[in-house]
Formats: C-alpha cells, structure tokens, sequence
C-alpha cells in the first residue's frame, strides 16, 4: 500500500509539472480554434504558471492552517475540474480563467507530494521514494511538449487537459483513503494578509515579465519596464514584511539553513541549466530540423528512460555517501555531456541526437535526488513544508527564467550569426555558379543559399548556447560545496508543521 501511495503523490506532481509545458506546443491550435491570435493564446500558458507561482510558496502555510493531507487531496480534485473546464472551454476568458485555477491548485501538489512521501515512508525506503519522485520532476517537462504536439496532431487541443483527469480524481480518492491517517494538529494562526497582497503582486508580475518579455522585446517595452518597477518594489516590502511578521504566509527564516540555502541555490542553477536544454533541443529538432513532435520526443525520450533506471541506484547511494559528493559529480557529468553537444552539425543523424541526451539522463538522479535530500535535511522537521514550497518555488521560477534567456537569446544569436555569415558564405561564387547553371532562376539561387546560411546560423547558435549552459553547469557544482557536510538523512516522519 506504501507503494501505491507513492505512485499516487508522484503522479500528482508528474501532472503538475506537465502542465507547465505541455501547452506550449499547442497553443496556435488553441488561438485558431478559439477564434483568438497567436498571442493572445500564449496566455493559456502565461495564466498556469502565474497561478502556480503563487501557491507554491504558500504551500507551508496551507498545511499547517488546514493540514498537509487535506490540503493535498482538494488539490488533486480541483486540478480535475478546472483541467475539465479548460478542455471544455469554448472561449479564450473562460480558458485563461480556468487555467489560473488549475495553477492555483498545481502549486501545492508539487511541494506536498514531495513531504508526504517523506513523512509515510520508512527511513530505509524514504531514499527510494524520493527517487520515484524526483524523476517525474525531471522527465515531465521533457515529455510536456511531446504530448500536447502528439494530441493537436492526432485528437483535439483539448485533449492536453483531459489526460489530468483519472490522475486528478483517482489520485485525490485513494490518496484520502491511504493517507488520511497522518494528518496532524492544526495551527490556527491569524492570516498574514499583506504578505500574501504582496506576495501575489510581485510574483505575478514577474512571471508576466518573464512570459511576455520576448514578445515586447523587453525592456524598450514600457509595460514590462512598469512591470518590473512593481516587481521590485513589491518584492522588497515582501520580503520586509515576512521576517518581522509574527505569523507570515512565507517562512523566510528557513534560508538560515546553510544547508538548505546551498542546496536550493544549487537545484535553481543547475534546473535552469537543465531547463535550458529540454527547451532548446525540442525547439532545434522541430523548427530547423525536420522533426515531428513525435520524432523530437523519441530523440528526447532517452533522458527520462536512462534517469528512471538509474534512479534506484542513486537512491541508495544516498544513504552511504556524502550527498554533496554525488551532487558535485551528476552535475559536472552534466556540464561534460551538454559540452559534447557543442559540436552538433546539421547533418546528424537520429542516434547522433539521441545518444548525448542518454548520457545526460544518467547524471540526472546524481544532481536531483540527494540535493533534494540534503535541502530537507537541513531544516527542521516542523519546517518541512515551508521548505519543501519554497524550494519547488524557486526551482520553478528558475526554468521560468531559463526559459525566457534561452529563447531570447538563441533568436538573438541566429541573427547575429545571420548577418555575419552572409559576408562569408560563397565568397568564391561557386555555389551560386553551380545552381545558375543547372538553370534555377535567380529569386530561387538567392532563397537557396539563404536557406543553407540560415540553417548554419541556427547551428552554430545552437552550439554557442550549448557551451554557455555547459559551463552553468560546472559553477552550479561548485556551489553544493558552500553546505556543511550533512549530519543527518530526512526523517520519514518529518514534514510537520
């Protein structure tokens, strides 16, 4: 029964952090159907993650006001029904509205899941949980866009959202039947108000800079300039207002953790490292490279396989070795295969792809699994669930960031190698003699070498941005060493309040 309660939670957070991507292939499918534009509909995404945002920090608080479990079980139903009123959605407002809901309800299952599995467990088996988990964390965002692009092609948009609902519902009925006997005492503090208005203010706002940035180019745009003013001033009262609260809805006081403070910064480096390159790849396969969705997610789908199988491994290691130690070396094995990946050309085949993003995926676990561990480990057992939220909070916000640098930078990037390589390319005009004299005309001559400097320009910018992510990489190993060496592994009882 254990185990089924552990497929249950790491289910809830495979869905949560699924839906975080897995409409972002889908969203001209939406906007078309809908009756809407392209950008507009990039608010079904914006909406999900400004919800999720929120509430995951919040999740600590929740917990200790209406218990971990409770919370967790109304959650899973009410990702199902706002996950059904998005797929039934006949308009863009209902939509956006819908998905602001189901992100609401997202945020807390991803830290939840995580100290529940902690706290049902035995300590000899509480490793091999939190492997379980930690790789539905990992290989959910990867297979996001596989799925939406597989479901717009083959069935409908709506589709992306209904595949939630036996998760949704099966999960939040046997989760209440198996888990409703660790509930814990309630705490009944009063209700932080100002932090949680400024909470809501800042972290919205910054997850529109991050999602609408790219489209408004940034900071030439006044909106997001008058959006980051908001952010920074709401940011700062905030974070005033929470270590001198008496009762706040974010328990900052956590971060005085060295442990805890080293391992976060080090899952927020290396995540939007990793983020970086699950976005990036897929986006490389489908618009310059020919593939399908499908095609791009079987290239991709030997990360999460590789990850799964040595996960168990991992698990066990992290109970006979310093964490820190196999935190270091996943991280710089990550770093090493991203650099591989610096000398990508256009002609790769299938298995020239695929095989560095195996190789990728059995660094995964080595990074994720006993970071995770020596986060919790470092706080105490009532300040679990504070620390559990912000941890997913900030890992989330970082492939938030990860995203938007990545994307914009890589568009840059193929500009610049654009420009710079339409002076060099056929220098000696053999090409363009070549295509004369098999008699193409002259608009044909110039859109053919225009196609192949685009393509170099998109290689190399691909390659550039491979090398940058790579050394992310290595100082993000660097880092794990600024936490004491731990003295203790997770409690499975811990996660109280």
């Amino acid at each position: 029964m254990l185990w089924l309660a552990a497929i249950i939670l790491a289910a809830a957070n495979f869905i949560a952090v699924l839906n975080m991507t897995i409409a972002n292939v889908a969203v001209p499918n939406i906007a078309g159907s809908l009756g809407a534009t392209v950008s507009q509909g990039t608010w079904v995404i914006t909406s999900y993650a400004v919800g999720e945002a929120i509430t995951v920090p919040l999740t600590g608080w929740l917990s200790a006001r209406y218990g971990a479990v409770r919370v967790f079980v109304w959650a899973m139903v009410f990702f199902g029904i706002f996950s059904l009123v998005s797929g039934l959605a006949n308009s863009l407002g209902l939509l956006v509205v819908a998905r602001i809901f189901q992100g609401f309800s997202g945020g807390p299952l991803m830290p939840l899941s995580q100290t529940l599995l902690m706290r049902i467990f035995p300590k000899e088996k509480a490793a091999a949980a939190l492997g379980l988990w930690s790789m539905t964390t990992l290989v959910a965002p990867v297979l996001g866009p596989i799925l939406g692009g597989y479901f717009c092609d083959e069935y409908s948009w709506s589709w992306i959202f209904y595949i939630n609902l036996p998760i949704a519902f099966l999960g939040g009925f046997f989760a209440w039947q198996l888990l409703k006997r660790y509930s814990e005492p309630l705490i009944r503090n009063p209700i932080d108000r100002v932090g949680l208005v400024l909470l809501v203010i800042w972290v919205a706002a910054l997850q529109l800079i991050l999602d609408e940035g790219k489209n408004l180019d940034w900071f030439a745009s006044g909106k997001i300039v008058a959006l980051a003013i908001i952010a920074a001033i709401a940011f700062a009262a905030f974070i005033i207002w929470e270590l001198y609260e008496e009762h706040p809805v974010v328990d900052l006081k956590v971060f005085r953790h060295r442990g805890f403070t080293a391992s976060v910064l080090t899952i927020s480096l290396a995540f939007a490292a990793f983020f970086g390159v699950s976005v990036l790849t897929p986006l490389w396969l489908q618009n310059f490279m020919g593939y399908t969705a499908t095609q791009a997610g079987l290239a991709t789908a030997g990360t999460g396989l590789a990850a799964f199988f040595v996960a168990p491994l991992v698990a066990q290691l992290t109970t006979r070795i310093d964490a820190r130690k196999l935190v270091f070396g996943g991280v710089i094995w990550l770093g090493i295969d991203t650099l591989w990946r610096t000398v990508a050309t256009t002609d790769m085949t299938f298995w020239n792809i695929a095989v560095p993003l195996v190789f990728l995926g059995f660094g995964l676990p080595f990074f994720f699994i006993p970071t995770t561990g020596l986060a919790l480990a470092s706080v105490e057992e009532r300040e679990m669930d504070s620390a559990a939220g912000l941890m997913n909070f900030l890992r989330t916000l970082s492939g938030a960031f990860a995203t938007s640098i990545v994307t914009t930078t890589w568009a840059n990037q193929i500009t610049r190698n654009h420009a710079e390589l339409v002076g060099l390319a056929d220098s000696d005009r053999s090409v363009r003699t070549m295509l004369e004299n098999s008699g193409a005309p002259g608009d044909a001559v110039n859109q053919v070498i225009d196609y192949i400097i685009t393509g170099q320009s998109v290689m190399l910018a691909t390659n550039q941005l491979m090398w940058a992510i790579g050394i992310a990489f290595f100082i993000a190993a660097s880092v794990i060493w600024i936490a004491p060496k731990p003295s203790r592994v997770v409690d499975p009882s811990a996660g109280g309040h």
